[in-house]
């Protein structure tokens, strides 16, 4: 048995299995939890790719972990205001860009989040990860990086185990 499912959604440029993924990949795997990665080569349209993720989701028997990279976060969010998911890991997120600020959901899912994005960034600015941190409750780490984040692999890798073990840590009762 596994402890759960991590979703990844690649970026506008990237493939289902490119080197982040990969590696992030590998991490969840060593926690015991399955990986599947949803392509979304040739499909332009973030809404639609959206669709694609959210219609996946339903057919599965329990929530995924959400892990989106640029587009692919902005993918992971649309679909965790639709579906049920146990967390969302985001790398530089494509929030608040022209053109996407308007589609981006009215309401912000309910789950544990981490957003890690590079100072350096000159595709998404990091501000966009700021201002969606701050109006939630979701964790923000900048790193020296830029928006591929190849060089903050490791930190990226450490960063998910740790996201893991702490979705994988009984609730508490409130």
């Amino acid at each position: 048995m596994t402890a759960g499912l991590v979703c990844f959604s690649h970026g506008q440029e990237s493939g289902p299995w490119g080197t982040k993924i990969r590696a992030m990949a590998e991490t969840a795997r060593a926690a015991g939890w399955e990986v599947e990665s949803i392509d979304y080569q040739g499909m332009a349209d973030p809404l639609a790719r959206v669709r694609k993720l959210v219609r996946y989701c339903r057919d599965l028997a329990v929530p995924p972990l959400l892990v989106g990279s640029s587009m692919g976060g902005f993918v992971a969010l649309g679909a965790a205001v639709q579906v049920p998911v146990r967390g969302l890991f985001l790398l530089a997120p494509a929030f608040y860009l022209p053109g996407l600020e308007e589609q981006l959901p009215d309401t912000f899912p309910d789950c544990p989040t981490l957003i890690v994005h590079g100072w350096r960034d000159d595709v998404v600015p990091w501000q966009g990860s700021l201002r969606y941190a701050s109006d939630t409750r979701a964790g923000l780490m900048l790193l020296d990086g830029d928006h591929r984040l190849t060089a903050n692999l490791p930190v990226i890798q450490h960063e998910l185990a740790g996201f893991i073990q702490r979705l994988d840590e009984p609730r508490s009762a409130s």
